[in-house]
């Protein structure tokens, strides 16, 4: 029986701790990180949303890169879980790794909104269902995101616009920075045979494709394969020129099932 092989495209070490864990499932996995994070330091806007937190009704993570650069759980300087229990502020998180993050840095539990655990997608849209209400006039709320290479934040604005429509006061800050990776050889030869041996792509992100493409100029993508985790990026997917896009849930255990039924 021919193996299957997937290509894990996640930051690192998000792509290797999948790749470990879909392994361990009896699936062929390799990490392949199409974005790099970089924690941004922690000063001027960073800084004062840190000090600040206690006066917003909640704090939106779009992700657990977010929570670990905005948290600092691996600086001397981090807010610990005495500090968190201290305010009053919620957060929101748009599925179960943010709030996996969100936990593990100590948030109260109780103070944690986020899309039920079977909902269709964990996005923006599965987030507002549960915290809309929230959402009253003069309602302050920070947004912790990542910025592309020149500072910039980055990501979608639909939570933005959702809650500005609210009559919600919004500000945002980056606790991260999103990059394109730079190949070395191997990875370069290995993203090119994937190009059209049977390679699984594994997309948790559109930036990722975007990133390949920028990483592998003129490859032609018509004899790839992608399981994708959201319909956007099936939709980037395809506009990049893969052959076959096959959508999954985002959950470890429905990627793991989707890729068995490919096997």
């Amino acid at each position: 029986m021919t193996v299957l092989r997937v290509l894990v495209t996640r930051p690192a070490p998000e792509a290797q701790r999948w790749a470990r864990e879909l392994g361990a499932r009896g699936i062929h996995a390799e990490a392949l990180p199409l974005i790099d994070i970089v924690p941004a330091p922690l000063q001027g806007d960073l800084l004062r949303a840190r000090q600040r937190l206690g006066d917003y009704h909640a704090a939106m993570f779009v992700s657990g890169n977010a929570v670990l650069g905005f948290l600092g759980s691996n600086e001397p300087q981090a807010l610990d879980a005495p500090a968190l229990d201290a305010i009053e502020t919620r957060a929101w998180s748009p599925g179960p790794g943010t709030t996996a993050a969100l936990t593990k840095a100590g948030w109260p539990a109780e103070r944690i909104d986020a899309p039920a655990p079977d909902a269709p997608q964990f996005d923006s849209e599965s987030l507002w269902a549960r915290v809309s209400s929230q959402a009253v006039h003069g309602t302050r709320v920070l947004i912790v995101r990542g910025s592309a290479a020149d500072g910039v934040a980055a990501g979608r604005d639909w939570l933005v616009a959702q809650l500005a429509a609210a009559g919600a006061v919004v500000d945002q800050v980056a606790a991260y920075r999103r990059l394109a990776p730079e190949l070395d050889a191997v990875q370069g030869a290995r993203a090119c045979a994937a190009a059209g041996d049977g390679t699984l792509w594994l997309f948790s992100s559109s930036e990722a494709i975007g990133n390949l493409l920028e990483c592998q100029p003129g490859v032609d993508w018509r004899g790839a394969r992608a399981l994708v985790t959201h319909p956007r990026i099936g939709e980037a997917a395809r506009a990049a020129g893969f052959g076959a896009v096959y959508d999954t849930r985002p959950t470890l255990e429905a990627v793991a099932a989707s890729i068995e039924s490919l096997r």
